[in-house]
């Protein structure tokens, strides 16, 4: 069984090398009922400066795990930092420990930090297949391991920070821009795994409501229409995961149910 959390649909087919079992979490977040039972489970999710999304964070406190297995894989795309550690001091603090967690270097989607075009040439340098079959086999073996960190993952965590602190929190909430380009399809609506993005009129309204900062919305508008409101490397290039379907990420994310 392996839990999921997917804006543009890398974790989601890393979670799907590793288990035919596959939860959204943005689906199952609203449950009362958060008590799981397996004897191994996952969870696959990027980080998004280092951590985990705010929303498995919460998904991770309100969970019980009955399992004999534990592990996380945290999907990032250029420097993971101090994600392994930061993941272990939340799990702890939710009263849980992994057995395993480690990291997959993948494409990275922060627009602000990469050219779209730029990281999908340098894709096949990361060896995606060659460090997940790695993991598989972890898995399969119940290897019991934590991915180190260093002083220097250390280091980035803390120049992100304070990189961060420069962009005020309102600045943050009103990061999205929805452009007059905009058709009214609503696709945004639906990858949102926050529904924080809705339709009035005809065209798409960003609320920044629970915003996960996932980007999905952006990275799957057909029309190029939400765009930042800070600086992107490349406003014309947008990524989803090739090996995975728009269908499949409506499917894990969208909150039109709730």
């Amino acid at each position: 069984m392996v839990f999921y959390f997917t804006g543009t649909g890398n974790s989601l087919y890393a979670a799907k090398q590793l288990d035919g079992e596959l939860v959204s979490i943005p689906q199952i977040f609203h449950r009362k009922d958060q008590v799981y039972e397996a004897d191994v489970i996952g969870i696959v999710c990027p980080v998004y400066g280092h951590e985990m999304p705010g929303m498995v964070k919460e998904f991770l406190r309100k969970a019980r795990f009955c399992t004999d297995y534990l592990y996380l894989v945290l999907t990032y795309g250029n420097i993971h930092g101090r994600a392994t550690e930061l993941a272990e001091q939340e799990l702890e603090a939710s009263g849980k420990k992994a057995d395993y967690i480690n990291t997959l270097k993948m494409v990275d989607n922060f627009l602000p930090g990469f050219d779209m075009e730029e990281q999908t040439a340098a894709a096949p340098e990361k060896k995606v297949e060659e460090h997940l079959g790695r993991i598989k086999e972890d898995i399969l073996s119940r290897r019991r391991w934590i991915q180190p960190v260093s002083e220097s993952d250390r280091e980035w965590h803390r120049k992100f920070l304070a990189g961060r602190g420069s962009v005020s929190a309102d600045q943050w909430k009103n990061v999205y821009l929805v452009t007059d380009n905009c058709i009214g399809c609503g696709i945004c609506t639906r990858v949102c795994p926050a529904g924080c993005i809705g339709l009035k009129d005809q065209k798409a309204v960003y609320t920044g409501k629970n915003c996960q900062m996932c980007m999905a919305c952006i990275h799957h508008c057909p029309q190029n229409a939400i765009r930042l409101t800070i600086p992107e490397k490349n406003p014309a290039a947008r990524y989803h995961n090739e090996h995975i379907r728009l269908t499949e990420i409506v499917k894990a994310n969208d909150q039109h149910a709730f």
